[in-house]
C-alpha cells in the first residue's frame, strides 16, 4: 500500500499529477497508473479528480499522513545507519533566500564537501513563508534566514548579524558633506567599519533622492521604511524590485539609492559610481540564523555542518 507512497507525496505537495510527474522524472501515464493501483488495493480513491488544484479525499488525507510518519521512521532508520557508517553516505537539505542560497551557502557548501565528499546536499530557494512552510513538514533539515522563527516550534543557531548599509550614486552633490561617514569598498569586505568608531550616516541628508526598494512585504523593504520613518521623511520611490541584488545593480547604474546587506556586497565586486554609508538603528541590523526543527531527530550531517559553520563565521 505504501510502496509508491512518494508518487501520492508527491501529488499531493504540487496539487497537480502533471507538475508531480515532472518532479519525479516519470510520465504522467505512468504516474496515474500507480496510483490507481494505490487506489484499487485500498479500494477508494485518494484524489478528488474533479477539483482544481487537485484535493485529497478524506481517505486521502488519512494516507498522506500514514505516509508521513512512515517516512519518518524510515528518515531515522537511514539516519542512524548514515552516523554509523561515518558519513560516508547521507544528505543535507537546506532552504534559503535568493540572497543566502546565492552568496552565503556556496562558501559553506564547498567547505563542507571538502570534509565530506559523498554527503548529497540540496538547496532549495524561496521565500520565508515557502521556507517555513517546508521545514515543517520536514522537506528541509534546515534553513537559514533573516526571519525570526517561532522559538516553540524551531531551534536556532546563530550564523551571522547582517548590517543594512544604503548604497548611493556617486554623482548626487549630498556626498560633498558627507565625506567623513563614507566606507571604502575594501571597509565593507573585511568588516572593519563595525568598529566603533566607524559614523553612522544621518539618513535625512538624502532624503530628497530617488530611491529604489525591494517590493512591499520584503524585510529588507519594511526595514529601510522604517529607518525612513526614524529619520522623519517619506521616500521618493522610483523603482521597486523582489530581489536585493536587483535593486543593487539598478543603484549602480546611478538611477537612485538603495539599501543593500553588507553580506551583498562583500560578495559582489565592487561599484566604482557607489558610495557607501553605515546606518545607525535598531532595524538596520538584523540576526541570521540557520533553523531546524524542534523535537526533530538532528543527523550527524546535520551536527557537522552546523558545527563547521559556527567555526568559520
Amino acid at each position: 500500500m505504501f510502496t509508491w507512497k512518494k508518487y501520492v507525496y508527491e501529488i499531493y505537495r504540487e496539487k497537480s499529477f502533471s507538475k508531480a510527474a515532472q518532479n519525479l522524472y516519470i510520465s504522467q501515464p505512468s504516474l496515474s497508473a500507480r496510483v490507481k493501483k494505490i487506489e484499487d488495493q485500498i479500494g477508494v480513491p485518494l484524489f478528488d479528480r474533479s477539483t482544481t488544484p487537485l484535493k485529497l479525499t478524506e481517505i486521502g488525507e488519512i494516507y498522506i499522513e500514514a505516509a508521513k510518519e512512515i517516512s519518518q521512521i524510515e528518515q531515522r532508520v537511514e539516519e542512524q545507519i548514515n552516523n554509523l557508517t561515518m558519513l560516508k553516505t547521507g544528505q543535507l537539505s537546506v532552504g534559503a533566500s535568493n540572497l543566502f542560497a546565492a552568496y552565503v551557502m556556496p562558501q559553506l557548501i564547498t567547505q563542507f564537501k571538502q570534509r565530506f565528499p559523498d554527503i548529497r546536499i540540496r538547496i532549495t530557494e524561496g521565500n520565508t513563508t515557502q521556507l517555513e512552510s517546508m521545514l515543517s513538514n520536514n522537506y528541509l533539515d534546515l534553513v537559514i534566514d533573516n526571519y525570526r522563527y517561532d522559538n516553540i516550534l524551531y531551534n536556532k543557531e546563530l550564523y551571522c548579524t547582517e548590517h543594512i548599509l544604503l548604497a548611493v550614486p556617486k554623482h548626487f552633490s549630498v556626498h560633498e558633506h558627507l565625506m567623513k561617514y563614507q566606507l571604502s569598498y575594501d571597509e565593507i569586505k573585511n568588516k572593519s567599519y563595525l568598529k566603533e568608531t566607524s559614523l553612522a550616516v544621518p539618513l535625512e541628508a538624502f532624503s530628497s533622492l530617488p530611491f529604489i526598494m525591494l517590493a512591499p512585504g520584503n524585510d529588507t523593504r519594511l526595514r529601510g521604511d522604517r529607518l525612513c520613518r526614524e529619520a522623519r521623511f517619506h521616500p521618493n520611490i522610483i523603482l521597486e524590485f523582489n530581489q536585493q541584488s536587483t535593486a543593487y545593480m539598478a543603484a549602480s547604474t546611478q538611477l537612485g539609492a538603495t539599501f543593500i546587506s553588507d553580506i551583498l556586497v562583500s560578495q559582489l565586486p565592487s561599484f566604482e559610481n557607489l558610495v557607501y554609508y553605515n546606518l545607525d538603528g535598531e532595524a538596520a541590523r538584523r540576526k541570521v540564523f540557520f533553523y531546524y526543527k524542534n523535537h526533530k531527530y538532528k543527523t550527524r550531517v546535520m551536527e557537522e555542518f552546523l558545527s563547521m559553520m559556527k567555526k568559520q563565521r
